[in-house]
């Protein structure tokens, strides 16, 4: 054997086994960058700490008003630079047994979920186990509609139907069991036997609705094998310190265990959890302030995904609302020429209204999370003024918090 290519195939072997030896080694290394120390949970402690003799004036007026004048109900948190600036709890947990709030209720965060399906997929694709440009048929095979991707379905484009209002009519009209959840991977069957018409083509144009997210909630559990709370909890919530929060489904719980109802707007009754209640993905969390405020802090130091994949989450997609309002990989955003990148999502679901802000330019977190669907939180314009940040959703919704040509928040 030559000589010469011997030792060309042994520097070629030195050099695969470096290679591979130098990724194990990164691999690692992010690993254990992910691994909580006591370390965190004491500087996490800190972070939600807050001493109500030093909080705003200011905003305790604003949100004393907004609850007398316009009726919030619910708990709210407002944080700068790692403070809290001001928090409150302020009304019922639930109204009919006259329970009250407290700073750590957890509510059903409705589509502020999507933030966190979008994260998981993004984790997934920085893991190498999905691409964005995957077409859904990939994982479902009988899936009914021809060139829809991750990429569409994060960003509002696939130009599916709303499979609440579809599932919502067949279990009507066939009378069916209206208490006991239905899965994702249900809804998935159903869609591929009935096949509803979609609203428009893939990537025509934007169209919120919740099938987006959850068919993304759907994929994660095939692509990982596990399902979506599992998943959650062991690669969200736990690595960011969230030990109030969870997925909570009518799938896995036959009355979700918390003590936070969600109201209508004149508090004649509450929301009943129901078969919708068991998809998850579009929403489906359950959180408090304090855990929404290390969740802004994880995302932020590279934990939970790195500064590339943020930055592309944070890319609007579509053609920008009024010129500034936006929607890129689960996260609503507002760019101006010349004022703050503002990330956020609202959230409207069974009696929750909520909205979280995150300004990543003055590192300003502001948080409502209500059970009273009144409309308060379109009112929140001089709190923004008074933090010197872009007003939110002024003028770029419609009164139920929607993008105009979308059917949910």
């Amino acid at each position: 054997m030559n000589f010469r290519y011997i030792c060309s195939a042994f520097a070629l072997s030195i050099t695969l086994l470096t290679a591979c030896s130098s990724k194990k080694s990164e691999e690692k290394k992010e690993a254990e960058k992910k691994i909580r120390t006591k370390e965190d949970d004491k500087a996490d402690s800190l972070l939600v700490a807050y001493n109500p003799e030093k909080g705003d004036k200011w905003i305790a007026d604003f949100v004393q008003n907004l609850h007398k004048k316009y009726g919030f109900n619910g708990n709210m948190l407002v944080a700068k630079d790692g403070k809290i600036l001001y928090e409150k709890a302020i009304g019922w947990a639930d109204y009919l047994h006259r329970d009250s709030l407290n700073i750590n209720s957890e509510f059903e965060l409705a589509s502020i979920t999507k933030t966190f399906t979008g994260t998981a997929i993004m984790q997934l694709v920085e893991a190498g186990k999905l691409s964005l440009n995957d077409n859904v048929k990939k994982f479902f095979p009988n899936f009914p509609y021809e060139g829809i991707t991750v990429k569409l379905l994060l960003t509002h484009r696939s130009g599916m139907m709303n499979y609440v209002y579809f599932i919502d009519d067949i279990w009507r009209k066939e009378k069916r069991n209206m208490k006991k959840g239905i899965t994702n991977q249900e809804v998935m069957n159903i869609i591929a036997e009935k096949k509803p018409n979609p609203y428009t083509k893939p990537d025509n144009r934007f169209h919120y609705n919740n099938s987006n997210f959850m068919v993304l909630g759907a994929i994660i559990e095939k692509v990982t094998g596990q399902r979506y709370s599992q998943y959650m909890m062991e690669h969200i919530f736990k690595p960011a310190g969230m030990k109030h929060t969870h997925v909570y489904s009518t799938t896995e719980y036959e009355k979700v265990p918390v003590d936070v109802v969600g109201h209508d707007r004149t508090w004649r009754y509450s929301v009943v959890q129901n078969f919708l209640d068991g998809p998850v993905g579009d929403k489906g969390i359950y959180s408090t302030v304090h855990d929404l405020v290390l969740y802004d802090k994880y995302l932020k130091n590279g934990r939970l995904l790195s500064k590339k994949s943020l930055d592309s989450a944070y890319v609007g997609r579509n053609k920008p609302v009024n010129a500034h309002f936006n929607y890129g990989y689960g996260w609503r955003m507002f760019d101006g020429e010349k004022m703050d990148k503002v990330v956020y999502h609202t959230g409207w679901w069974h009696g929750f209204r909520h909205i979280y802000v995150r300004d990543l330019d003055k590192n300003i977190i502001v948080i409502f999370l209500g059970n009273l669907t009144n409309g308060s939180l379109m009112h929140l314009d001089e709190l923004y003024k008074h933090l010197n940040m872009p007003i939110i959703r002024k003028g770029a919704y419609h009164g139920n918090g929607s993008l105009p040509g979308s059917d949910e928040d």
